[in-house]
């Protein structure tokens, strides 16, 4: 007698996700378990005056945190360090992850590359884009000769 089995296309990716991930060496061994490479989170909010991204960064020292724009585009990059073990201490469980990170973003149109500002509290970066102020559109007059 045959079994049936359900097919889920979706574990065949993650499975496949996982194999080149290896390969490529994106996972890394810590105390004995794998972490993979992570991405901080990211709201982007816009107002009447400027774009603003909130990027969390929990364990992040703010030296390791470094903001550019460059042709139209806004990079979020650093690094968590792994804490290492001391003092006899060792890891049962490892869940969060380490490593260096890069977030990018296209600019809108309207943003002020120029005026692009970061601060970093409490574990969140906060970048203001301020919008540039818009052309004033006027009506040209078509003379008829």
């Amino acid at each position: 007698m045959k079994v049936l089995t359900h097919w889920n296309p979706l574990r065949d990716i993650h499975e496949l996700q996982h194999r080149v991930l290896n390969a490529l060496g994106n996972e890394r061994e810590c105390g004995g378990a794998a972490v993979a490479e992570w991405v901080p989170v990211v709201d982007i909010l816009e107002d009447e005056k400027e774009y603003l991204v909130k990027a969390e960064l929990p364990g992040v020292a703010r030296e390791n945190v470094h903001v550019t724009v460059e042709k139209g585009r806004l990079a979020i990059k650093g690094e968590r360090a792994f804490e290492k073990e001391q003092n006899g201490k060792k890891y049962h469980r490892v869940e969060r992850s380490y490593g260096t990170f890069l977030r990018s973003f296209n600019l809108p149109e309207n943003a002020d590359a120029e005026k692009v500002e970061a601060q970093f509290k409490d574990g969140v970066l906060f970048v203001h884009l301020p919008k540039q102020e818009k052309a004033q559109s006027r009506e040209i007059e078509v003379k008829v000769n």
